[in-house]
């Protein structure tokens, strides 16, 4: 399968917008996109973009990884890097330093270890520490325990089993 680079079209920069909505503003503009199996987006500059597009081999990854849209539900997938190009105001979590540790650690999050959340119209939420650091992402169990369990993580690549 070959691998084709282009910039986000315009219904793929909506479906960036609808993700960044849920939890505040998106504050980058340009994203390049790497279609294969699936359409992996890329956050990335003017200088980086103009680059591309004079090399004489195709990338097959360039700028951040910031996600992936899914392209038989038409949805963007967000990973944990796509939150640092979003100012988040809503759907978060800020967490007491040891709580903070042991979510990176694949840990849920109980009642007594979140400092504020913030929580409207999405069960996800982005993970904080106390300095603003996106640590992963969480679902809220408002009614269970652990009241966020651990969706994604900044400790999971060092977790993965080796084959």
């Amino acid at each position: 399968m070959e691998l084709r680079y282009r910039r986000a079209s315009s219904r793929e920069l909506d479906l960036i917008m609808e993700e960044a909505e849920k939890y505040g503003k998106l504050t980058h503009e340009l994203f390049g996109v790497v279609e294969g199996r699936f359409r992996d987006v890329y956050a990335i500059n003017e200088n980086v973009w103009n680059t591309i597009e004079s090399m004489k081999i195709k990338p097959y990854a360039f700028g951040t990884f910031v996600g992936t849209i899914k392209v038989d539900v038409e949805k963007f997938y967000p990973n944990i890097e796509f939150f640092y190009f979003v100012n988040v105001e809503r759907n978060y979590a800020v967490l007491k330093p040891r709580s903070a540790f042991m979510f990176t650690t694949g840990k849920g999050v109980f009642r007594e270890g979140v400092r504020e959340y913030r929580w409207k119209g999405s069960r996800k939420l982005v993970i904080l520490d106390e300095n603003g650091i996106v640590l992963g992402l969480g679902l809220i169990q408002k009614d269970r325990k652990p009241l966020i369990k651990n969706i994604t993580d900044v400790g999971e690549f060092l977790r993965r089993h080796k084959s």
